[in-house]
């Protein structure tokens, strides 16, 4: 064991003196993190409107048209905006440039045929064969039905006396406060929390980035394998009492401390500066790391070994780093993909990293949603140290 800790020490020693180490391991992830959270909005204080916008046109401009407008300026589907300078042709002419969803055009003697008993008919220009367009005509059709309803029920309760307006106001208000609500959640729904395009954005750069430059630090450790070969180190250690073993382990342990020590780091970084929640459950944030240091530090001892050259090292590190990053959704959230692309993503161990990072701080879940991902990661550590084992003992005969 003292062999193993005195190889470890030795690799720590030589990777910690190589400027290249904090520049890939720290301070890269950190300024694109910074980089990709201002581009995609991580650090914007202001929500976009995700509603649809619709212009209105009010000739009618009575005490129902008004209260309808009202209606629709509290709904969470529709934005409503009314700008009395624009003509019909303008707001068309926006329309057709995607600026605006739909123009509703509230027709004179709206409230008067309310009020008899007729329905008005209202003027929705949009189109129908777009899902933004029956999004706005069901809105529109579901919040008139209640303001038609209101009438009619204050009709039925107080007539056309002087006790219409409040019967219609109690009748309106009903609609927001039914008696009886039904809600159909999961306890796991029901534990999340909404998630805005700020916080969504930096739950996914910080580990992306996280993950993307620890595959990047691993030409440091990989150029020391080669050099310690190329240099007939690795020779003259075996004619000692070191084993083969004790040298490929004292090896990936060392890239094992340097990474997990990375993780930690930025983990902490992420939680204190960004604000993403990756300590609300702290012991899966903490397997999802450990269990992606093993498979990220297995990688780097099988390019170690299989490297040649301190030139091949740097090729065999960069090209899994934009590989596994690409694929594996650490620039783009696999989530807007389609389903194929998902199931390639999850070929590459960061993809599964990325789930279990993301099911912490993004999707709210529990700490059995990290064990998959995490024994994932497990496999691949095993499958890669074992054909690094395999590589290591033709290279060192």
């Amino acid at each position: 064991m003292s062999r193993i800790l005195d190889i470890t020490a030795k690799d720590l020693t030589q990777i910690l003196r190589d400027r290249k180490t904090f520049l890939f391991l720290l301070i890269m992830p950190v300024a694109f993190t910074f980089l990709f959270g201002f581009a995609f909005g991580g650090f914007s204080k202001t929500e976009p409107d995700p509603r649809l916008p619709v212009a209105v046109i009010d000739e009618d401009q009575g005490s129902l048209s008004l209260r309808l407008v009202s209606l629709l300026e509290k709904s969470e589907v529709v934005s409503v905006s009314q700008d009395r300078t624009k003509t019909q042709d303008d707001l068309e002419i926006s329309l057709n440039k995607g600026k605006l969803a739909g123009i509703l055009i509230i027709p004179a003697g709206y409230t008067e045929g309310l009020l008899i008993g007729n329905l008005p008919r209202l003027i929705l220009v949009a189109d129908p064969s777009q899902t933004s367009g029956s999004t706005i005509q069901s809105e529109l059709l579901a919040i008139e039905n209640r303001l038609v309803a209101a009438v009619q029920t204050a009709h039925i309760v107080a007539g056309e006396t002087s006790a219409f307006n409040p019967a219609f106001e109690q009748a309106l208000n009903a609609w927001g406060n039914p008696p009886i609500r039904i809600e159909n959640q999961s306890a796991d729904v029901a534990n999340r929390r909404p998630a805005s395009n700020a916080f969504a954005s930096l739950a996914h750069t910080s580990p992306g980035m996280m993950l993307q430059f620890a595959i990047a630090g691993l030409l440091t450790c990989a150029t020391i394998i080669v050099n310690e070969r190329k240099t007939r180190s690795l020779q003259r250690l075996l004619t000692t009492a070191t084993r083969r073993s004790h040298i490929l382990l004292g090896h990936y342990l060392a890239i094992f401390v340097l990474l997990f020590t990375q993780f930690l780091v930025l983990i902490t970084f992420g939680q204190l500066i960004l604000k993403v929640d990756y300590f609300r459950l702290p012991g899966a944030t903490l397997l999802v790391a450990f269990a992606s240091s093993l498979c990220i530090a297995a990688l780097g001892l099988l390019i170690g070994v299989f490297a040649n050259s301190e030139e091949q090292a740097i090729a065999f590190s960069l090209i899994p780093m934009f590989l596994f990053a690409g694929l594996g959704g650490a620039w783009a959230p696999l989530e807007t993909t389609s389903k194929a692309f998902q199931a390639v993503g999850h070929v590459t161990p960061v993809a599964w990293a990325m789930d279990g990072f993301k099911n912490i701080t993004l999707r709210m879940l529990g700490f059995e949603s990290v064990l998959v991902p995490s024994a994932a990661l497990a496999g691949y550590a095993l499958l890669f140290f074992l054909l690094a084992a395999w590589r290591f003992r033709t290279v060192s005969e």
